[in-house]
């Protein structure tokens, strides 16, 4: 049975400015349960894409390349040997009715990935097809018009649609991980993309910028930078970077701490650490007027804030117990609970977007390991061991992944593993010691009629 065609015209406005107009004209549903234990990879068959000409063959094998491996950095999916293909694509067509789901089924294919590509001036247009083979369904139908120098977005975008299809969670493949490296012998503030390609420097202070933190709609960077004030005094200063007119503003210059700075969900406020009135504390402030509110009070020390992603609670670290441990309390600052009890020593929360478990770092057999727990402080999962200093957390837009910096190689680099620790990749080569990494949102979609 032909599925009807739904037909809705939006427009992707990715981090840095690319476009790229993208039509719709399927449904998504959820295939794959992710977090769950799994025995064996999801099968995905992906026939070479056709195209008009041999002009179009290079759009169309960057674009084939960019979706097998963003599918590939997931855990998840198994894409099948074109040897054993078996279907005539001479006489088979791209919709079902015009192709033998027998070819793919018979073959262990459990999901079909079909696309044409044609150039029209300096446009390309593809049109792809994810189908569920055993079932007989077309998953997901759309079509994607953008300038030639996108074919990569366009396979990017691709990937991240048939994620989506088929977990119900949105992809990372357009997200940027920010991060410190000390590769110039100073630490300035890089990013690069998921996968830890297309790294750039963002700051050149010559001094040392640190702890990035990445705005919801991923258009600026705040991070923290140790300046000279008057008389020579060394202060740890507020910064933000806007990658759309690729200039830097002052955010706070207090005296003491401005430090460890994150976003709100909805981007209005920033929450870190300040100690301007002494004991160093978690204040909101307002990136527009500049004025602050405190949040935390004890006699102890409160760092590292992390909103939770309805932006009605922050967990952080204090020592007002006497050793450092993670907290959380209402945005407004009521309801404290000490989440951690154990160790000597636990750092750097981060909130996972469902809203269902947090990360963080804990000082344990005289090292840092990654950690996770529910928002409650119960159900604590050990995720690293044995392999030097894990430290810095932080969740992926989707969940799926966290990114974490390591010493385990002898040099702290950049990593990334699935959230039950396994599957763990390095991402950072070359770049000195790289700590402190942050994960970006998707880019932001925008609707047009």
């Amino acid at each position: 049975m032909i599925q009807k065609l739904c037909i809705i015209t939006v427009t992707l406005v990715c981090c840095f400015g690319l476009l790229l107009n993208e039509t719709a004209f399927g449904q998504n549903a959820p295939y794959i349960p992710v977090g769950s234990a799994r025995t064996k990879k999801t099968v995905i068959a992906f026939p070479e894409i056709r195209t008009a000409g041999t002009r179009d063959g290079s759009f169309a094998k960057t674009i084939s390349e960019t979706v097998v491996n963003d599918l590939s950095f997931m855990d998840l999916f198994q894409f099948l040997s074109p040897s054993a293909f078996i279907e005539d694509p001479g006489k088979a067509g791209m919709t079902i009715g015009t192709f033998k789901l027998t070819d793919w089924t018979s073959i262990g294919a459990e999901f079909l990935v079909k696309a044409t590509l044609r150039s029209e001036g300096s446009n390309l247009t593809l049109e792809a097809y994810l189908y569920d083979t055993h079932g007989s369904k077309q998953i997901l139908a759309k079509r994607y018009v953008a300038a030639q120098r996108e074919a990569k977005t366009v396979g990017h975008t691709l990937a991240n649609n048939i994620v989506e299809a088929l977990t119900g969670l949105p992809g990372v493949f357009q997200t940027k991980i920010a991060m410190t490296c000390d590769r110039t012998r100073k630490k300035e503030i890089y990013v690069m993309n998921f996968d830890g390609t297309e790294v750039k420097q963002i700051t050149n202070h010559r001094s040392t910028a640190f702890a990035p933190a990445w705005s919801p709609d991923g258009t600026r960077i705040a991070y923290s930078l140790y300046t000279r004030h008057r008389n020579n005094v060394k202060n740890m200063d507020l910064y933000e970077f806007d990658f759309g007119t690729e200039s830097f503003r002052m955010l706070s210059n207090r005296r003491g701490i401005n430090s460890g700075a994150a976003y709100s969900p909805d981007g209005r406020t920033i929450a870190l650490t300040m100690s301007f009135l002494g004991d160093p504390a978690i204040f909101s402030l307002d990136p527009a007027k500049k004025e602050v509110t405190r949040l935390t009070k004890s006699f102890g020390t409160d760092v590292d804030p992390s909103w939770s992603p309805d932006g009605k609670s922050i967990a952080f670290v204090s020592s007002r117990t006497g050793k450092p441990m993670i907290f959380s309390q209402n945005a407004d600052g009521s309801r404290v609970q000490r989440l951690t009890y154990a160790g000597i020593y636990n750092a750097t929360p981060t909130w996972s977007p469902r809203n269902n478990k947090i990360g963080f770092a804990g000082w344990i057999d005289k090292h840092f390991d990654i950690f996770i727990m529910n928002p409650d402080g119960t159900n604590i999962e050990r995720l690293t061991k044995d392999q030097g200093n894990n430290e810095d957390p932080h969740f992926s837009p989707d969940g799926n992944f966290i990114v974490f910096s390591s010493n385990r190689t002898g040099q702290q680099n950049i990593y990334v593993m699935n959230i039950d620790g396994t599957f763990v990749k390095r991402l950072t080569y070359g770049l000195g010691n790289c700590v402190t990494p942050k994960w970006s949102n998707p880019p932001v979609v925008a609707t047009t009629p």
